[in-house]
């Protein structure tokens, strides 16, 4: 089955699928991505966003020896064959080698399985620094969905939140972010709810680009690597242009759900330095610039 729904430029639907990651199973990894691009057809989604390293896991001690080259690896080209059986956009976290390097990848397919864009993780936390590469790339690319940047994980947080603020400047109406959120073991999600790191991070940027910001994580426990012990738990997240939350998924490391939501971008209200007059606009109060 494929997606029936056309998408507009004034709107389309999104699938986040919060799904279940084994580390060191990327068989098992890759079986699941196919079926949430499945049902993001089966739900009328336009595009589907997966989580970060969906295939192997993030910083699983097997990132190196099991990482697959971009396009032509097993990973890559199971998502393009899912991508073009059911006509959607798909963005995954994948795990890149490339000559003697690996990198954390993200990819964006077209909906006929061609790859429109490579993203490679560019602020990776240092625990990740012996299993990938430093990323060495940025980019939008236009879509019958909008301009669509992508991002991963912890790139929303690095310092001036100046890799979703370049997306931005470059044009981007939708970030779309595959995550990995992972809490320890005793977290208490009633005593510290979960989520406020990426509010503050996605918000302000969606706000002041006048962007949405979609960041999918997967859930289950972490086995190995600096994490173990861990657990992943979704507590995946939407935020529309005015910078407030318009989706969060449930909380927990069973919490495997998808979830189709409704996304909106809106024309670019300036370029360059045009932001600057913008923003100063926005202060006195007479920008002129409908965020919805």
């Amino acid at each position: 089955m494929h997606s029936t729904a056309t998408a507009t430029r004034r709107g389309f639907r999104l699938a986040m699928a919060q799904m279940r990651v084994e580390g060191g199973r990327p068989a098992a990894n890759l079986a699941r991505a196919e079926a949430c691009i499945a049902e993001a057809a089966r739900g009328d989604a336009h595009a589907v966003l997966l989580p970060e390293a969906l295939d192997i896991g993030w910083t699983h001690p097997d990132a190196r020896r099991l990482a697959a080259p971009i396009p032509e690896g097993e990973p890559c080209r199971r998502l393009a064959e899912a991508a073009r059986r059911h006509r959607l956009h798909v963005v995954a976290g994948l795990t890149e080698r490339a000559g003697d390097r690996v990198f954390n990848a993200a990819v964006l397919l077209g909906p006929d399985g061609r790859l429109l864009l490579l993203h490679r993780k560019l602020n990776e936390l240092e625990i990740g620094h012996g299993c990938y590469d430093q990323g060495d790339r940025l980019g939008v690319v236009e879509t019958p969905l909008g301009v669509i940047g992508v991002m991963i994980c912890a790139d929303a947080f690095a310092p001036g939140q100046v890799v979703s603020r370049t997306l931005g400047l470059m044009g981007a109406e939708v970030i779309l972010s595959p995550c990995a959120w992972a809490v320890p073991a005793d977290h208490d999600q009633a005593r510290e709810p979960y989520g406020a790191l990426w509010r503050e991070n996605y918000g302000p940027v969606a706000r002041d680009f006048r962007l949405w910001i979609a960041g999918v994580s997967c859930v289950g426990p972490i086995p190995a690597g600096p994490w173990a012990g861990r657990k992943c738990i979704g507590c995946s997240l939407l935020v529309g242009p005015d910078g407030q939350p318009r989706h969060q998924a449930p909380y927990g490391e069973a919490a495997e759900v998808l979830e189709v939501v409704e996304v909106r971008p809106i024309p670019r209200p300036a370029r360059g330095d045009g932001w600057v007059r913008l923003w100063a606009g926005s202060r006195r109060g007479d920008a002129g610039v409908n965020p919805d």
